[in-house]
């Protein structure tokens, strides 16, 4: 059930872009034995070692928790060169493990799992786009092909016009710059966006401080976010499920809706 704070229909009528939190947005994380045992192997061979001891996995563990905490605080985000050559392996020479960034960050992340998408995300994304409305992610990945190969592995190749990845632009949601980079890469004004994630400081803070029109929570009942509302960055929508936003955006009145 969609629990509406203040959204105005001329608001709604004005949005020409919808933009995408990744990770609890779109996608979750599911544990599974083959993918993490195979990242753990692909580090491993990345690295030219048979195996690591658990005391070299707790350590690159905690520089990594490290590096986290650097990034939030500082609202920055680091290349996967900088943060493995300075951050997780610094006692390796540079020129080694530089190369390897992309992979090892790649590898890294499926340590934890393998990603599946939300309940009726495809069908969503389809929906929304058929109804002309431009789409778009913005992430605070540290992984540069996480997200570009779940796109590609659920076949939504043909629904996102812009991936903004923080490593990209040197910042981390809140920051407004994700979001902005983002409005300049699709060339519409932040007043004619809205955006979806379930976090609320990163993603409904954040995107009201880039002026974006509208901010959706997407909430999962059994684990409330919590939520400071203010005049300036209370959630426009708390919404449940991804389909709730068919139920919010009629169509594009500035674009044809088109079959795709």
């Amino acid at each position: 059930m969609i629990s509406v704070n203040r959204m105005p229909e001329l608001a709604v009528a004005d949005i020409e872009a919808i933009l995408f939190d990744m990770n609890g947005t779109l996608r979750t994380r599911q544990a599974h034995a083959p993918t993490q045992q195979a990242a753990a192997a692909r580090i491993c061979a990345l690295l030219g070692k048979p195996v690591l001891a658990d005391v070299d996995w707790d350590r690159l563990t905690l520089r990594l928790e490290a590096y986290r905490r650097w990034a939030q605080d500082n609202l920055r985000q680091l290349s996967e060169e900088e943060i493995w050559t300075d951050w997780m392996l610094p006692e390796e020479p540079r020129e080694k493990v530089a190369p390897l960034a992309p992979e090892l960050m790649l590898a890294w992340s499926k340590r934890k799992g393998r990603h599946v998408p939300q309940p009726g995300a495809g069908e969503t994304l389809f929906e929304l786009k058929r109804r002309g409305y431009r789409l778009g992610i913005i992430s605070n990945t540290m992984s540069s092909l996480d997200i570009p190969r779940s796109v590609q592995e659920f076949g939504w190749q043909g629904y996102f016009e812009v991936m903004i990845l923080a490593s990209g632009v040197k910042a981390r949601k809140p920051a407004p710059e994700p979001y902005l980079e983002a409005t300049r890469a699709l060339n519409i004004a932040p007043a004619h966006c809205a955006y979806v994630g379930n976090r609320f400081i990163k993603d409904i803070t954040g995107c009201k401080q880039a002026g974006f029109a509208l901010g959706i929570l997407i909430e999962n009942p059994d684990q409330p976010s919590p939520i400071e509302n203010t005049q300036s960055s209370s959630p426009d929508a708390i919404i449940h499920s991804l389909s709730e936003l068919l139920d919010i955006f009629p169509g594009c009145a500035s674009r044809a809706q088109m079959p795709l």
